[in-house]
This record gives C-alpha cells, sequence and structure tokens, in this order.
C-alpha cells in the first residue's frame, strides 16, 4: 500500500505543512497580512487533508462483508474525494473572501520581513513535499504526462498531493509577491490582490480535483490500452471472441471484470471450464490488479 498510495509522500506532506501553519499563524499575528493569514488558512486544511488521505488508506483495508462483499476500496476514493471539498471550502473560499475584503479596506502591514522569512522558509519546505510527491508519482505514471497522471490515475493520493503542493508553492509565491508589493509601493492593496490570487488557484485545483475523485468514486473502468490488454489475453485458445465485456475499478488496486465469451463449438463441459481457468490466469499475470474476474462462456451467434 505504501509504494502504490504514495504513503511517503503522504507523510512528508503532513510534516510539511504542519510545520508552515504554525509558522505562518505566527506571521500572520505579528504581520496582520491577509496572504499570511490565507496562507495558514491553506495550510491547515492541507495538513487535514493529509490526515484523511491517511484515514482512507487505513480503512480501505478492512476485510469484504456480506454488505459489502468487494470489500471498502473505494473509502480512498471517498476521502480523496472530501479532501477536494475542504480545499475548495476551506482553501480558495476563505481566500477568495478575505481578499476581496483587504482590497475593499486595506490595513498596512506591520514587520513584513518576518512575512517574507517565514514565506521563503514554507517554499523550502514545500519544494521537499512536492519533490518526495514526484519521485513517488514516478514509480506508477509510466509514459504519461503529469496532466494525462492525474487525470487517469486510479490511485487517488499522489494526484491529490502532487496538485496540492504544487497549489501551495504558487500560493506561497502570490502571497510573497503580494507582500512584497505592498512594501515596495507602499500600497497594502497588492497584498488583498496576492490573497485573491492564491483563492482563485486553489479554486481551480479543487475544482479539479472534485472533478477526478467524483469519476472515480461513481465508478472508473480500465482505460483504453489497459482493456486492450484484457481482451487480448481473453482471445487465446478456444476462445473465438469476446462477445461484450465490462470493468470498473472498485478500488486503486482493484479491478472487477465480466465479460461473456464465445467459446469453440463442440467443447466438452470439462475443456470450457479448463480454458475459463486459463483465460483467468492469463489476465491476471498481464494484469495484476484484475482481482476479481467473472467469465460466463456461450456460443458465438453472430449471423454468418
Amino acid at each position: 500500500m505504501a509504494a502504490t498510495g504514495g504513503t511517503k509522500a503522504i507523510l512528508a506532506a503532513l510534516v510539511a505543512n504542519a510545520g508552515i501553519a504554525v509558522a505562518k499563524f505566527v506571521g500572520f499575528v505579528i504581520t496582520g497580512s491577509s496572504s499570511m493569514l490565507a496562507e495558514s488558512v491553506h495550510s491547515v486544511a492541507d495538513t487535514s487533508n493529509q490526515g484523511l488521505l491517511l484515514l482512507g488508506q487505513r480503512t480501505a483495508k478492512r476485510k469484504a462483508t456480506s454488505e459489502h462483499p468487494f470489500g471498502y476500496g473505494r473509502d480512498r476514493y471517498f476521502y480523496s474525494f472530501i479532501v477536494a471539498l475542504m480545499l475548495f471550502t476551506l482553501g480558495a473560499a476563505f481566500a477568495l473572501y478575505e481578499g476581496v475584503h483587504k482590497v475593499q479596506h486595506p490595513e498596512e502591514l506591520s514587520s513584513p520581513l518576518v512575512a517574507v522569512v517565514i514565506l521563503v522558509v514554507a517554499i523550502a519546505l514545500e519544494t521537499y513535499s512536492f519533490a518526495m510527491a514526484i519521485k513517488e508519482s514516478k514509480a506508477i505514471k509510466g509514459d504519461r504526462s503529469w496532466w494525462g497522471f492525474v487525470r487517469q490515475s486510479k490511485t487517488p493520493e499522489l494526484p491529490v498531493v502532487l496538485l496540492e503542493d504544487a497549489g501551495a508553492l504558487f500560493g506561497l509565491v502570490f502571497a510573497l509577491i503580494g507582500v512584497g508589493l505592498s512594501v515596495v509601493t507602499g500600497d497594502p492593496v497588492w497584498d488583498g490582490i496576492g490573497t485573491l490570487m492564491i483563492g482563485v488557484l486553489l479554486g481551480i485545483i479543487a475544482i479539479t480535483l472534485i472533478i477526478e475523485m467524483k469519476s472515480l468514486l461513481i465508478g472508473e473502468g480500465s482505460g483504453e490500452e489497459e482493456l486492450d490488454t484484457i481482451v487480448g489475453e481473453l482471445t487465446v485458445g478456444e476462445v473465438e471472441r469476446v462477445i461484450h465485456i465490462r470493468t470498473q475499478y472498485i478500488g486503486p488496486d482493484e479491478l472487477l471484470i465480466a465479460a461473456k465469451l464465445a467459446m469453440r463449438r463442440g467443447m466438452a463441459l470439462t475443456e470450457v471450464a479448463a480454458a475459463i481457468d486459463d483465460a483467468e490466469r492469463r489476465v491476471r499475470d498481464a494484469v495484476p490488479t484484475a482481482r476479481l474476474i467473472y467469465l460466463e462462456p456461450d456460443l458465438d451467434r453472430t449471423p454468418a
């Protein structure tokens, strides 16, 4: 689970965000910067989010029951969806509200140098967390682009951590720009503008995650390449063709396959059973996540 679920990346992000949140709150109390406050809330939300991702990994390991015969693998999708909602409500919505307020009623910053130092240190910590997430993701990303990985990955935690860390880094840069321009120009409205930029950024990331996690939560099947592999492994030997097939990920590491197979005419029952067993073995060897396979033998009734 640690390898595929990115546990190391989640723990790195949790430790980094917890420390950053404390530092940012101290910076906000000293400086009164709205950008610092928005980033503080953002870091608190991120810390809570990593806790939820770890909780989802834990609850997903529960054994199947009669009420949930396919297990609890989708818990990881559920908690990742909750994380996306929290990022939108606690992160984006708060930053947008605070930004509008500070633009309408700008306030002078006190001790802006403190904010700058804290933001620079936070950028260093977030860079470490982001590098860890990239390292963990490369193991399962394959030849896909990073955007393709976020869109197509069946493992929800790593895309969540990647986008969270990317948003945190850019958010820190926006906060630094807002504070810096406020000091250089003497106009504190730039601090509010920086806060608005943070809110817009977090909103875009949160909506992207909500869309992707919702898709996983309601059920996604195999991608085109994986489906072609499954069909190719099924249509060997006594199997003439796949009449129809349905696939669905019931957890990041558990694929359900149901298919009706056209068998060679005249086969004995024992031969059909052996052919079905061989087909299941070939699919499991080619696609290790295919843990639940239901194959129905039939005759090809396609008109000649």
